[in-house]
């Protein structure tokens, strides 16, 4: 059974940081782009960051970049969204996502394994 299991997140002050990780299990995803998506209360699902299978190329949506950074160790099978300098609009539940291609693509509907989120909550 594929699971991709998220940790990390928590509450943090306006400023600080977190470090979101994402173990995946059942199959290895050393070919797959990963990314990490967010959805806030009342909003819809939107994409944060994705890093290509092989990890040479990354891709951010505009609001977070200079801040957030993704990172994937293909021997463990993890991928990280190291996030600084966090702001209040952050805050929502992260989930980690399996692309089913080595492309880094910012549709979700082009990811075929997520995990359960992780929620991240910053106070001003």
């Amino acid at each position: 059974q594929v699971q991709l299991v998220e940790s990390g997140g928590g509450l943090v002050q306006a400023g600080g940081s977190l470090r979101l990780s994402c173990a995946a299990s059942g199959r290895t995803f050393s070919t797959n782009a990963m990314g990490w998506f967010r959805q806030a209360p009342g909003k819809e699902r939107e994409f944060v960051a994705g890093i290509s299978g092989n990890g040479a190329s990354t891709r951010y949506r505009d609001s977070v970049k200079g801040r957030f950074t993704i990172s994937r160790d293909n021997a463990k099978n993890t991928v990280n969204l190291q996030m600084n300098s966090l702001n209040p609009e952050d805050a929502a539940v992260y989930y980690c996502a399996a692309g089913t291609s080595r492309y880094i693509v910012t549709d979700g509907g082009e990811y075929g394994y997520w995990g359960q989120g992780t929620q991240v909550t910053v106070s001003s």
